[in-house]
């Protein structure tokens, strides 16, 4: 009779076992940008509380990182704010979709305690400084741009990044388009020869260097300045007028690009950049970020990443503008919905 009870109750724990295992979370895994980790981490938390079946790891890598992670297939998904290239696109033996899921801004913050005011810069200035050219805070240029700031004789000391990052790509891409010295010597891409500075690791270094550094400057998404409570430059913007880098800055931006792209050069597949962007009321360091999904998902895993990027795109958005990115704007929400629908799920 012992020996019939302790086999049953054997036989109950093996069954509850099974069972916990067989309704366990699906765990789904990516990385890469740290310049949306703030709203990603964010988001992958609300979700599990819509959908218990479904529990995402990310790790924040950088932009190089999460493409490479992703090519190599280590990942479910990838993110980055820089989109692939068409070599690198090559690489893939399936499809790759990029995924718009939100907008950001990237800053111009800095360490001058005893300087009271808004901070303006446009971009020659900007260029000039993380060249090596301008090595002083009162150089004359700066002087003449903040007339109502008392700028000190102070060593200027340039902050950026160490890893690959989209962070970077977007700031270079940006001074590509307005310093012909910067697209000549430096270029656009997530890893730069850097004249001068020092790097720190993803947008948390960055932003640490600059914390604990007088007199330094540096670029970061706009959730990183804030967070450490660091000040962020007004920047001037195509248009003339000196910006400040606010979510609504961001999403007229992106609003002002849509409407200013004919239909015919609209890029079916999202791969856009927006600095830079026309309209008096745009920030011009700002840029969508993406997640990177193969065409083809298999089971329930690739099922459940589709439902993920369906939220993301409606109901994540409403938890962007609190953390200091900005919302999609609708009529490319449609588009991506469109290009979601694309992804082919096998059973």
């Amino acid at each position: 009779m012992r020996r019939f009870l302790i086999t049953f109750l054997t036989l109950i724990f093996t069954a509850v076992m099974f069972a916990s295992t067989a309704f366990a979370a699906t765990e789904i895994t990516g990385a890469g940008a740290t310049f949306p980790y703030p709203l990603y981490s964010k988001w992958f938390s609300e979700y599990q509380k819509v959908n218990k079946e479904v529990q995402i790891n990310y790790q924040s890598i950088g932009s190089g990182g999460g493409i490479r992670q992703f090519l190599e297939k280590t990942v479910d998904f990838g993110a980055s704010d820089a989109p692939m290239t068409d070599e690198q696109l090559k690489k893939s033996p399936v499809t790759v979709h990029h995924i718009p899921t939100t907008l950001g801004a990237v800053v111009l913050t800095y360490n001058l305690v005893e300087v009271k005011g808004d901070l303006k810069l446009d971009g020659e200035i900007i260029a000039d400084i993380f060249l090596g050219k301008i090595t002083k805070w009162n150089d004359p240029r700066l002087v003449k741009l903040n007339p109502t700031l008392k700028l000190p004789d102070q060593a200027l000391m340039v902050a950026h990044r160490s890893d690959g990052s989209g962070t970077t790509n977007i700031f270079a891409d940006y001074l590509a388009k307005v310093s012909p010295t910067w697209k000549e010597k430096v270029g656009v891409g997530t890893a730069l020869n850097w004249p001068v500075g020092l790097g720190g690791k993803g947008n948390e270094g960055v932003a640490g260097l600059v914390k604990q550094t007088p007199g330094s400057i540096g670029y970061v998404e706009l959730i990183y300045a804030a967070s450490n409570k660091l000040p962020v430059a007004s920047v001037k913007n195509r248009a003339g007028v000196f910006v400040k880098p606010e979510t609504k800055a961001v999403t007229a931006a992106a609003a002002n690009f849509l409407k200013k792209t004919p239909k015919k050069d609209f890029p079916e597949d999202f791969r856009m950049s927006i600095t830079d962007a026309e309209g008096k009321d745009s920030y011009p360091i700002s840029s969508f970020t993406y997640l990177l999904v193969y065409g083809k998902q298999n089971g329930i895993k690739g099922s459940n990443l589709v439902k993920f990027l369906n939220w993301a795109i409606y109901d994540g958005q409403k938890l962007s503008a609190a953390l200091e990115y900005a919302p999609l704007p609708k009529e490319l929400v449609t588009k991506i919905d469109a290009k979601i629908k694309k992804i082919e799920v096998t059973k």
